[in-house]
């Protein structure tokens, strides 16, 4: 079985603070050097809103590498790329994408750095649920592979047209991953998968908010969800399904809000190692079912 590296999309939320992180943490740690203790894995999100900036990345780097010198980022690819200017208004589809050479070579200064360092695991090239599997997507897809291909790439599509042995097939051939997620199931959302495509394997967790996840009144209302010990247990052996056939699986929470994320990556990681696991004490404090699976650290 390939290495499990657990952890969460993002580091960087105000209502973490005093829950995942203690408060005002900032003065004097870095809250990606902190969270580096407990995790083996981050999903850069802010890379999402706008590309990296070198030095930053450089920092990163620097930051977790005492906390745990195996510790690796992911990174989810600039929207430019991948969602339309209009967002949930407009549909996103080759001819509603069109990000240019600049954006490119601003974000390839940005993981560079990672890469260099060792640090970057794999490129996230995230598209919504809009994004069907159309001859037009599969050529645009086909580009934006070839403009980051010194990368190692993952694709998650949420459509499930494209849960097609013919599209896994391609993904196998150009050595890019397929991202299993768990997502609400409305209308064509493609349901969860143990594909494996590449030697990296990908999973995204994103919380079964149904209610908020297409009208929510703040953006993150969609990811305030706590995943179920028994909902959890369901993914354990698709994600050892997968470690099975890759060289390494990046397991990442997305269901952010108030640290539900930092609460279920730590709960996988003892259901995936059947070890207790290091927990910080704010998160033990608020939710209790950490307690018994946890050592403060």
């Amino acid at each position: 079985m390939g290495a499990i590296r657990i952890g969460t999309a993002g580091w960087s939320y105000k209502d973490w603070e005093g829950i995942v992180y203690p408060v005002r943490l900032k003065r004097d740690q870095h809250p990606a050097e902190y969270l580096a203790r407990y995790f083996d894995v981050i999903e850069i999100n802010t890379s999402f809103y706008g590309p990296i900036k070198p030095e930053l990345a450089k920092l990163w780097c620097r930051k977790v590498a005492g906390a745990n010198p195996e510790f690796q980022f992911t990174a989810k690819l600039y929207k430019a790329f991948t969602h339309a200017p209009g967002g949930a208004v407009q549909p996103t589809s080759a001819a509603t994408l069109s990000p240019t050479e600049r954006d490119e070579r601003d974000v390839k200064e940005g993981l560079d750095p990672l890469a260099e360092a060792g640090k970057l695991g794999a490129l996230l090239m995230q598209f919504p649920i809009s994004f069907k599997n159309t001859l037009e997507n599969r050529d645009y897809l086909s580009h934006l592979l070839q403009r980051f291909e010194a990368y190692p790439r993952v694709i998650e599509v949420r459509h499930a047209s494209w849960n097609s042995q013919g599209i896994l097939g391609y993904f196998a051939e150009k050595g890019v991953s397929f991202c299993n997620i768990d997502q609400p199931l409305l209308g064509r959302a493609i349901a969860p998968t143990t594909h494996a495509t590449a030697p990296i394997g990908y999973v995204r967790l994103h919380g079964r908010n149904y209610e908020q996840w297409f009208e929510h009144e703040a953006p993150h209302d969609r990811y305030n969800y706590l995943y179920s010990e028994g909902e959890l247990a369901r993914w354990k052996p698709r994600i050892e399904e997968i470690a099975q056939k890759t060289e390494v699986t990046y397991v990442i929470a997305n269901n952010h809000f108030e640290g539900k994320a930092a609460v279920n990556g730590l709960q996988l990681k003892h259901m995936l190692t059947g070890r207790k696991v290091k927990a910080p004490g704010t998160l033990v404090e608020r939710y209790p079912e950490l307690r018994e699976i946890s050592e403060i650290g």
